[in-house]
């Protein structure tokens, strides 16, 4: 260490004085500086040049079972298509997957470097050793059921998952609380003799992982093409106004359903672009204020100040908002001049007009000539009631014709009934008309005899 003395600080303190002079003097130089030379400096300064983008990085979509999640991985030099089986290198080793998408360019800021690789496409072997583990897999969820049930475990098993290698089996779990199943593993390694995972997951990834239909008759959007779960809440369903009712507005899952989420963003900048519920606004037929909005027509039910009992629609170009949302009109300022009316373009038909022979009868027309047969037809209603002029010589000549056939008619349906029976045999010879038949004789009746010695004359003589 240099040892401090007062020739040694003097000699450092010295120079610390010359700095002074110089930096002032550049300061005097530029501060009138030449009217010529100031363009060419701003010329000469060198402009930052942008960052040059790295090249597209060549990647291949893998989804592996179960999972409707892509994940990006280097096609290692193989060129593959949709649906193809591979073999990918994954952290719990090689891995049986599907080709969502082929080899495509993907920006390098979308990935996380670096990639995991291909390793090859699907064999037979590989193929039948995917179908050994599927099988496994089916023999270990039934095992693992019967072991819950022993254990009097409160656990609902989701689903098993056997590695490509077989060197681990993963089982899939909901609860509501916390579970002990260190005896459950047990059992379960001694069964399988390997390595045995239990993972508890949420509600929702049950629903993603077993899949069903929901409310709109189709397949679960976790299950067909979401990657990712998005965060939802109730203030959506407030925005979009959709009724608060939890059975309709909550998934399979009991969760607030995904589809909340596509629309939400439409909805957001409606908002920002209507007016809100008691805004005070300018109408073409008047100031009043806003007693409803609809978002997606893009339109608002306004109360009239002229009119109040009988409110009216207006685009939302047709208003002029003067205050937003609730508050006084104090000190509002109604502008004289009224917003102009939304004209509604009619849209010319793209199909051609169709030609057609029909004669085009006007509806005046027509109805003259339906009160006319109505006349006509009460006329004549009227003369047959009267009589007389109504009935024609053909009438006339029918009505004569009438008792006659009304005999015939009567004596072909006598001929073709069948004889009532009146008891006794049936007579021979088939079945007789009535005509035919003999008609019945009463019953003789036998006087009794007189005795002799009796009053009475008739004996006597």
């Amino acid at each position: 260490m240099q040892e401090m003395n007062p020739d040694t600080v003097l000699e450092q303190a010295a120079p610390a004085a010359d700095p002074e002079p110089q930096a002032f003097r550049p300061a005097e130089d530029t501060s009138i500086p030449s009217a010529p030379e100031a363009p060419a400096t701003e010329a000469a300064a060198p402009q930052p040049e942008a960052p040059a983008e790295p090249a597209p990085v060549t990647v291949v979509d893998i989804r592996f079972r179960n999972n409707a999640k892509s994940y990006f991985f280097d096609p290692n030099g193989l060129t593959l298509a949709v649906g193809d089986h591979v073999i990918i290198d994954t952290a719990r080793g090689d891995e049986f997957g599907i080709c969502a998408a082929g080899n495509h360019a993907v920006r390098p800021r979308e990935l996380v470097l670096p990639l995991r690789k291909v390793l090859r496409a699907a064999t037979e072997h590989d193929e039948r050793i995917n179908a050994e583990n599927q099988e496994k897999e089916k023999k270990a969820f039934d095992v693992c059921q019967q072991k819950i049930l022993s254990h009097k475990l409160d656990m609902q098993l989701v689903s098993a998952e056997c590695a490509f290698d077989g060197s681990k089996i993963l089982f899939f779990f909901t609860a509501e609380g916390r579970v002990d199943f260190r005896e459950l593993v047990k059992d379960l390694a001694s069964a399988f003799r390997t390595r045995i995972e239990l993972r508890q997951i949420g509600v929702r990834d049950t629903a993603k992982m077993v899949g069903g239909l929901g409310v709109c008759g189709r397949p679960f959007c976790c299950k067909e093409f979401l990657d990712d779960f998005q965060p939802v809440s109730i203030k959506m369903a407030k925005t979009q106004n959709l009724s608060l009712n939890p059975t309709k507005i909550s998934g399979t899952c009991g969760r607030l359903m995904c589809c909340l989420k596509y629309e939400q963003d439409a909805y957001e900048d409606a908002v920002r672009r209507m007016p809100k519920n008691e805004s005070f606004v300018q109408t073409p037929d008047g100031p009043g204020n806003v007693s409803a909005v609809n978002l997606l027509k893009e339109q608002v039910t306004v109360r009239l100040d002229s009119q109040p009992d009988a409110p009216r629609c207006y685009h939302n170009c047709e208003v002029c908002v003067l205050r937003n949302g609730k508050g006084s009109r104090d000190g509002i300022q109604v502008p004289q001049e009224r917003p102009a009316r939304l004209v509604a373009e009619e849209k010319q038909e793209d199909f051609p007009a169709v030609v057609s022979d029909f004669h085009f009868t006007p509806p005046e027309a027509v109805s003259a000539a339906l009160n006319g047969e109505k006349e006509e037809g009460r006329a004549s209603r009227k003369r047959r009631r009267r009589g007389g002029r109504g009935h024609s010589g053909d009438e006339e000549r029918s009505a004569e014709k009438k008792p006659a056939e009304q005999a015939e008619k009567q004596s072909r349906i006598e001929k073709s009934r069948p004889p009532r029976r009146r008891g006794g045999k049936r007579p021979e010879g088939g079945t007789a008309s009535a005509a035919q038949q003999p008609k019945p004789q009463p019953p003789k009746v036998q006087q009794p005899k007189s005795q002799p010695g009796t009053g009475d004359p008739a004996a006597g003589a």
